[in-house]
């Protein structure tokens, strides 16, 4: 919609996770070596936490995009299922079948044989698993009785567990103590602060084509942006997407302050901002957006 008018390719903040606009923030790029560090040292178990939208699976399709051709990826995005459904969608992953009528011998022997195989070829198998907090205890117990498949001296997989602070309350308890020992390196992401934020909405407008990636946003413009989100990824470009409809609506050449307050108003997770006599703009975003459509 406003790509044109401010010299984009295309919108620059989707929500989407695409690697291609993948920003190495300190946090993310310091998780990232933690997880390289750690698949080098062969750990079965890696856990990185954070909270609803710092970019956990961003950053899972940035490790995966960027495996070689030696490491055999398995992303497992649902993680509410039985231990029968964990260990037929893995197998699925690893292009093999293992259908839960087998029971869990029968899959385990078809999958112990897959990774067996690709350990004999020099490859690595990584099972990433998208928020963890929200797997029951006894899946998360069938998933450490995965690991325990080894050769005598390596490990078949790592699993990386992606997952909310809740995973680390989870896993504090006494129920989940054996797979906490096996938890060999582990990852806190925190959010965004005000350069990151700067230099995050600078990154993502660059690689949109932005010929102003600097300077679109004004300063003022970009502290109310990292004060409305708290430095959480996904809200920045929630608020950036508004903010730029709403500088586009009323046809400015620049994003400042009032356009960020229009769309903290209009987000329901925004961290309401001071008026300081500014006018109340509750659903000011969504006037601008209809006069726009109408036009």
């Amino acid at each position: 919609m406003y790509e044109q008018h401010f010299g984009l390719r295309e919108a620059p903040f989707r929500l989407t996770p695409d690697t291609g606009y993948f920003y190495a923030w300190r946090a993310h790029q310091e998780a990232l070596n933690v997880l390289r560090v750690a698949l080098g040292a062969g750990e079965g178990f890696i856990k990185i936490t954070g909270e609803v939208g710092t970019g956990k699976t961003l950053l899972c399709r940035k490790l995966l995009a960027a495996g070689g051709d030696r490491l055999v990826t398995a992303w497992l995005p649902n993680a509410q299922l039985e231990p029968d459904a964990l260990r037929e969608a893995l197998a699925a992953e690893l292009g093999i079948s293992a259908p839960r009528e087998l029971g869990q011998y029968g899959q385990l022997k078809i999958i112990h044989d897959r990774l067996i195989g690709i350990a004999a070829r020099g490859g690595r198998v990584v099972v990433c698993l998208d928020e963890a907090q929200a797997m029951p205890d006894h899946t998360l117990e069938a998933l450490r009785l995965l690991s325990n498949l080894e050769t005598e001296k390596h490990k078949l997989m790592t699993v990386i567990l992606f997952g909310q602070p809740e995973l680390d309350q989870r896993l504090a308890g006494d129920g989940l103590r054996q797979l906490r020992s096996r938890i060999g390196f582990s990852y806190r992401l925190q959010p965004l602060d005000l350069d990151g934020v700067r230099n995050y909405v600078a990154h993502r407008l660059h690689v949109a084509g932005s010929p102003r990636a600097a300077t679109l946003f004004r300063p003022a413009a970009l502290r109310a942006l990292h004060r409305g989100s708290r430095g959480i990824a996904r809200l920045v470009n929630v608020l950036a997407h508004k903010a730029l409809l709403a500088a586009y609506g009323e046809g400015a050449a620049t994003v400042d302050t009032r356009h960020v307050r229009r769309a903290v108003a209009d987000t329901e997770d925004a961290t309401p901002l001071p008026r300081f006599g500014f006018f109340h703009l509750g659903g000011a975003l969504a006037a601008v957006i209809l006069a726009v459509g109408l036009a």
